[in-house]
């Protein structure tokens, strides 16, 4: 159905409305005249122009019908024009007001659209359609337009018109421009392009200029030049070295009278010159204080005025000026304000206290200062250097040494200076009253241990007609009292849960408008560790500083203080300490150290309790070292030769060399200085990981000067001391070390030194807080350690003990087999038996304990006859069966003194031993054994033919003589006549050897007497046992002689064998 023309018109927004709804149908239906791009007309324009995209109306049969025309691009979905006959056209969105429909009566066609103020954003492609009502969709008209827009380039970033920087800085100029078609990029350096080097580059498509490590040659004007087809633009940026301000007329010292006008000048210069001016006084700025608010001025150039000056605007000036960059500098001057004297207050009324100093003030401003002050008393002229107990003092007070009544009246001063007097004072009362008394004192020492409680007493009252003290605490170095632990009740101080801090010396103050008075007290506190040292002197020489300082309080009677020197360079991190010798010396000396050098030392004294509070910093430089010198030797005179000798300033004689020396006259040797060589870079990224068997620190390498790297070493600290962790040096190739152990539940900081060949250099420190979890490990391995280590004590005990018993029972079976053993049991028959014949330790009936001191001369006997061939036999003890069956003897002594031997058994209990055979064999042990008589070895003594021998068997001297073959001889049998006798004979019953000198012959003795000629045998040998019998009691004087001569042969013996080194045994 189509639209009549006749019809009423529609509403604008029903046309709109109705356009924009047909133009969305026909883009499904209608078809614009040529299909493809290939077809589409191209048009070029310029940004700011304007352009018509020509679109003909072909209407059908030629006859003009009612059309819609509208143009659309490519892209937006409402099209960007809407033209129908008679109702208003539609713009797109950003068309407004530059697009419109050519007029008829021009030569493009009726659809045609024109487009101005082209813009970059107009680019692209274009569709003319026009749609005809009332007619089929079939018919349809329009073509393609592609607008290609050119435009000129243009800046959308640009760098400053002036960098300013600083040399060895870098710096980035940036320039980015738009354009079609895209715009190309060059920079250039006064007038030359610029070519890229190692410290200048052009980065992202020459939108970047960078300059690294700026050099004064760098400095210069850089233009940036955007072009294309269209055009070019560009702008320059002028790099220059920055400066920060400095001042060029800095304030000068001025004075001024009071009313006076003064200006300070403060001319600077910068680059750049955006200088700002600050003018201070005291730190305040001059604008903040309220009595120059008024009158200061700072001109734009810099400069201060201050109209009109006064007497308080005397002072220090400070102008600080900045740009910006770098730090502010600043001058300074001094206003000096003069004036004459004037009297600032005067009081009504003064007191002075009677028969004490006092003073009558005058309170007198003067600049310049006071020359004289004049007094009046009483309307009179005062002259007080006539008066011995007056005095002005240099303030123009008056001084008065002791107070009487005559001194009190009316007085005025009136000062003077250079400038003259403003005047004198007013009248002042001066009274003179009696001044307050203590009533009250405190002791002269209070000494309290830490942490104890104090209470010092202090009263006083104050004279007749005057007011009543007050009484205020004070301590005497100006310090606060104990904030919280103090309490003052009357005049009565309490200090309480006494510190360190609050040793020292106390003032009691009472003061009324009479007097003040004041008394002191000196409070202890015992316990503590020692106070600072104070005093601390220094002189310095080449190599070596002397210390001397006044000790600090030492804790108490108690305690022993000892001093240590911590001393550094400056600038160094780590203090270096030395102990003091001897112990509590105040006087140190400390070598070594390098010349021309400043050094800060710090004494610390310590006790039992710990160490105490540093003395203050003392600085002190050594001096400057003096030069070696060398003496030099002139060289002999060479012998002649073809070549010329060497010159004599070659040859040196370094024996010669001087060093320098101390006061007493000893040899200073310097220290050896080394170069520091290069430092390595630090170990980075350090780390502690907790690990099954410990923890591991670990570290990675430096990025700098990781070659120079020779070893690590790790440092830790749980306090303010490092430590030194590992033992050797870690190889530079490793990064890592195990730490076995750490104290669960404390804190600890580690860091790794890198040492290089001839420096080092630390890491970062970091914080590691052990797990308490690890010290409960820690505990029960202890703890399951000692009960191991216990249970193995108890065995290695267990172990010793059976051991030392059985040395023990060995000990004893080795003296109960010589007792056991005897030589007369191997005469007598005994067996040889094959076990130990120790007893059981519970059989006391078999210990022989009381028998081993009286066999320990047999044994001493037998060890030392190697030459006897019993020793060749196995002799050791009767076996345990054998035993048991036959019990020891118990061995008494007869009446004439020999020992016997009684057997526990019957056989035996009728039996005695002769003291021939030591008292343990019976006679009747003698008929078991046989002897040859062949065996039986010559006689040892030179025979007697005066005295008649007794038989062998009971003659004690015939024992003498046949007792060693006896032992050397077991096989020969005893004589018959020994089975009947019930009791020996002796030569004399009265006589008998004593048992320590015994006359038995020894090895020695026989190798002694065979070196002798022999002699005849005695004629007794053959005698009958009857002759010898009867005459047995015949000549006993001879028997006695004889007797006596052995006796002396024995004693001879003796002698000789102990010369030779021999002692002959006893038994």
């Amino acid at each position: 159905m189509g639209l009549r023309l006749d019809q009423r018109p529609f509403s604008k927004v029903t046309v709109v409305f109705a356009a924009l709804v047909l133009s969305l149908f026909n883009r499904v239906l209608v078809r614009t005249t040529g299909s493809t791009f290939n077809d589409a007309v191209h048009i070029t324009a310029i940004v700011g122009e304007s352009v018509v995209f020509n679109c003909q109306v072909e209407f059908p049969a030629e006859h003009p019908v009612p059309y819609v025309l509208q143009w659309e691009k490519k892209g937006l979905e409402i099209p960007i024009f809407i033209w129908y006959d008679n109702y208003p056209t539609h713009s797109g969105s950003g068309y407004e007001g530059r697009v419109a429909r050519v007029s008829p009566d021009s030569p493009y066609g009726l659809a045609s659209l024109n487009l101005t103020n082209i813009q970059e954003s107009d680019q692209g492609w274009y569709a003319c359609k026009v749609v005809f009502l009332n007619r089929s969709p079939t018919n349809k008209n329009g073509t393609w337009f592609h607008l290609d827009v050119h435009a000129p380039p243009r800046f959308v970033t640009i760098p400053g018109d002036v960098q300013y920087i600083n040399v060895g800085d870098s710096i980035i100029l940036n320039c980015q421009a738009l354009g079609t078609p895209t715009p190309e990029i060059v920079w250039f350096k006064d007038a030359t392009d610029v070519q890229p080097t190692s410290t200048v580059g052009i980065f992202n498509d020459g939108t970047e200029l960078r300059i690294s490590n700026i050099r004064i040659e760098d400095i210069g004007d850089y233009t940036c030049i955007a072009r294309n087809g269209e055009g070019q633009i560009s702008h320059t940026a002028r790099v220059l070295i920055a400066g920060g301000a400095v001042i060029m007329s800095p304030p000068t010292n001025q004075t001024k009278l009071e009313g006076e006008k003064v200006e300070f000048t403060c001319g600077a210069k910068a680059m750049p010159g955006n200088v700002t001016v600050r003018w201070s006084r005291e730190g305040a700025f001059v604008k903040s204080i309220s009595s120059l608010e008024t009158r200061v001025t700072i001109k734009k150039d810099g400069s201060m005025v201050i109209n009109p000056v006064s007497a308080d605007d005397s002072g220090q000036y400070l102008c600080e000026v900045s740009n910006g960059i770098g730090d502010p500098q600043s001058a300074s001057a001094y206003l000096n304000v003069e004036y004459p004297a004037k009297v600032t207050f005067t009081p009504t009324v003064q007191y002075l206290p009677f028969r004490l100093a006092g003073v009558v003030q005058c309170y007198i401003k003067a600049n310049p200062p006071l020359q004289y002050v004049t007094w009046t008393k009483d309307k009179r002229l005062l002259e007080p250097y006539q008066q011995k107990d007056i005095v002005i003092m240099n303030n123009g007070s008056l001084l008065f040494t002791r107070v009487n009544q005559n001194h009190q009246g009316r007085y005025t001063c009136t000062p003077y200076n250079a400038q003259g007097t403003q005047g004198s004072s007013g009248q002042m009362e001066v009274l003179v009253r009696k001044p307050p008394t203590f009533t009250v004192e405190p002791d002269n020492m209070y000494q309290r241990k830490i942490s104890e409680s104090v209470e010092m007493y202090c009263d006083a009252q104050e004279a007749e007609g005057t007011q009543k003290p007050k009484i205020q605490w004070q301590r005497r170095d100006g310090a606060p009292l104990p904030k919280g632990r103090h309490s003052i009740h009357g005049g009565n101080i309490t200090i309480e849960n006494l510190r360190k801090t609050d040793f020292g010396y106390y003032h009691c103050v009472a003061s009324n408008e009479v007097a003040t008075i004041v008394t002191t007290t000196h409070l202890v506190v015992e316990g503590t560790q020692p106070h600072s040292p104070y005093n601390v002197t220094a002189n310095a020489s080449e190599t070596a500083v002397t210390l001397q300082w006044l000790p600090g309080y030492s804790g108490g009677p108690d305690y022993k203080q000892d001093y240590t020197i911590w001393y550094k360079e400056p600038g160094m991190t780590e203090w270096s300490r030395i102990p003091v010798t001897p112990s509590g010396s105040t006087q140190v000396t400390i070598n070594r150290l390098t010349p021309d050098t400043t050094y800060e030392f710090q004494v610390v004294g310590k006790n039992a309790l710990g160490d105490g509070m540093l003395s203050k910093v003392i600085s002190i430089r050594t001096l400057a070292a003096v030069p070696l010198t060398v003496a030099k030797k002139t060289s002999p005179a060479p012998p002649v030769t073809e070549l010329p000798p060497p010159p004599s300033d070659d040859v040196v004689d370094y024996s010669d060399l001087i060093l320098p020396t101390e006061s007493s006259g000893a040899t200073l040797y310097p220290p050896v200085f080394r170069p520091k060589g290069p430092k390595p870079g630090p170990p980075r990224n350090l780390s502690i990981t907790e690990v099954r068997n410990g923890f591991v620190i670990s570290w990675q390498a430096p990025l700098e000067r990781a070659h120079l790297v020779r070893y690590y070493v790790i440092h830790y600290k749980t306090d303010g001391i490092w430590r030194t962790l590992n033992k050797a040096q870690i190889r530079a190739e490793d990064t890592s070390y195990l730490v076995k152990s750490l104290v669960g539940g404390r804190t600890y900081y580690f860091r790794v030194v890198a040492y290089s060949l001839k420096s080092f250099e630390n890491s970062e420190e970091i914080k590691f807080p052990v797990p308490a979890r690890v010290k409960h490990k820690a505990i029960t391995a202890g703890v399951v350690g000692g009960l191991l280590f216990f249970i193995v004590a108890i065995i290695l005990s267990v172990c010793a003990v059976k051991i030392c018993n059985k040395r023990k029972r060995r000990k004893h079976e080795k003296a109960y087999n010589m007792v056991a053993c005897r030589i007369t049991d191997a005469r007598n028959g005994g067996q040889i038996p094959g076990t130990s014949q120790v007893p059981l330790k519970k059989s006391r009936s078999t210990r022989i304990s009381s028998l081993s001191s009286g066999c320990n001369v047999v044994l001493n006997m037998v060890t030392r006859s190697r030459s006897s061939s019993f020793l060749d036999q196995d002799h050791d003890c009767v076996d345990g069966a054998q035993h048991e069956q036959r019990r020891l003897g118990r061995i008494s002594r007869s009446a004439d003194g020999r020992f016997v031997l009684t057997r526990g058994d019957s056989r035996s209990s009728s039996l005695s031993s002769s003291s021939d055979d030591g008292g343990f064999l019976s006679h009747p042990s003698f008929a078991d054994r046989t002897r040859s008589p062949q065996q039986r070895p010559p006689p040892l003594l030179p025979s007697m033919p005066s005295m008649p021998m007794p038989p062998p068997s009971s003659s004690s001297l015939f024992y003498a003589n046949e007792h060693w073959l006896d032992l050397t001889s077991p096989v020969l049998p005893s004589p018959s006549s020994h089975s009947s006798a019930s009791k020996p004979l002796s030569v004399d019953d009265q006589y008998e050897f004593d048992p320590v000198f015994p006359v038995s012959p020894t090895p020695t003795d026989m190798m002694m007497m065979a070196t002798r000629t022999p002699t005849t045998p005695s004629p007794s040998r053959s005698r009958t046992p009857t002759q010898l019998k009867k005459a047995k009691y015949e000549n006993v004087e001879a028997r006695l002689q004889a007797m006596k001569e052995e006796f002396y042969a024995y004693k001879r013996r003796q002698a000789e064998m102990a010369r030779m080194g021999y002692v002959e045994s006893a038994c």
